[in-house]
């Protein structure tokens, strides 16, 4: 689907028909054909489109005879959380733009362009296309820390869980956590050297604009924060699982000691009786009281086996 919006009396209203200072909203479901038709009419590389919609898509700048392509990842909610999947994924937004046209792609619906489409950020104007690209890479660091905010949430949550339980289910809960954690991780990172990069090469135009350059450094300083605070909560993730990995491990251990000190008690009376059932002349096989001596001596022999496995703390 493609949409295209103005500011229109303070509003980012949607149009029918393009002008110059128009931002291009290009969200699923897709239409390749339509695409293609899009790039000759606004004379834009095809391939700029097609890569902002991979999903493994590094993030990247280039500028290809005029104009320009930036890709940078953004966390998005899993639409198919549940299971062994994540429920944060990282994906790219394409941000295609020159002196004519402003272009946003991305093959996920997602909170940072529906920010912008919902009114939700003050003095916004496409038409200022620095100022637009720097919201977006804001926007898109902001919802990076409120997402790592909630997994840092459910984290603690499953923890307490896993406190008082052996099952599988709260580890598999936190592996799923991992993996967000790992895409955050390499996506921040990614992200942090195009914007230093993009920062140097002055791919912006924004040097000699003291705000906007500032706000490109807090940007870096905020997503250099995010990035740490992923590899925190990674690591204390990792060191998480290992330890209740382990819990759950000597509890199992203990759980099979307890069993087989049983299993070897209730085998003493079984091995007497198995010796006093064979067909062969056997100790007081005469005696009236035979019967009460085995049972009295299979006991005494189980309650010293047992005596002996508790002093020991096998049960």
């Amino acid at each position: 689907m493609i949409a295209y919006y103005n500011k229109i009396d303070g509003r980012i209203e949607e149009v029918e028909k393009p002008v110059k200072g128009t931002w291009i909203n290009i969200y699923p479901p897709f239409n390749h054909e339509k695409l293609k038709q899009l790039s000759e009419d606004l004379k834009i590389p095809f391939d700029f489109l097609i890569d902002s919609l991979d999903i493994d898509e590094r993030s990247r700048f280039e500028d290809e005879e005029g104009v320009k392509l930036i890709v940078i990842k953004c966390s998005v909610l899993n639409e198919i959380e549940g299971g062994n999947e994540a429920p944060y994924v990282t994906v790219p937004i394409g941000i295609i733009f020159n002196d004519d046209v402003f272009i946003t792609i991305s093959a996920f619906e997602n909170p940072i362009i529906g920010s912008f489409l919902k009114g939700m950020l003050k003095n916004f104007d496409p038409s200022r296309k620095e100022g637009f690209i720097l919201k977006i890479f804001d926007r898109t660091v902001y919802y990076f820390l409120h997402h790592l905010q909630d997994i840092n949430n459910k984290r603690n949550l499953f923890e307490k869980e896993l406190d008082n339980s052996m099952r599988n289910e709260e580890l598999t809960k936190l592996m799923n956590i991992q993996k967000s954690l790992v895409y955050f991780v390499t996506a921040l990172r990614i992200n942090e050297l195009m914007m230093m990069k993009l920062q140097r090469t002055d791919f912006l135009n924004i040097r000699d604009k003291e705000e906007e350059s500032d706000v490109l450094e807090d940007i870096i300083i905020d997503n250099s924060q995010a990035l740490e605070m992923s590899n925190i909560y990674s690591n204390i993730l990792n060191g998480t699982m290992n330890a209740f990995a382990s819990i759950i491990s000597n509890n199992l251990n203990g759980v099979m000691k307890r069993l087989t000190s049983v299993t070897i008690v209730l085998m003493v009376p079984t091995l007497v009786a198995s010796f006093y059932g064979m067909n062969v002349p056997l100790p007081f096989e005469d005696h009236g009281l035979a019967f009460v001596f085995t049972i009295m001596f299979s006991g005494m022999l189980s309650v010293l086996l047992g005596w002996f496995f508790l002093k020991k703390e096998w049960f």
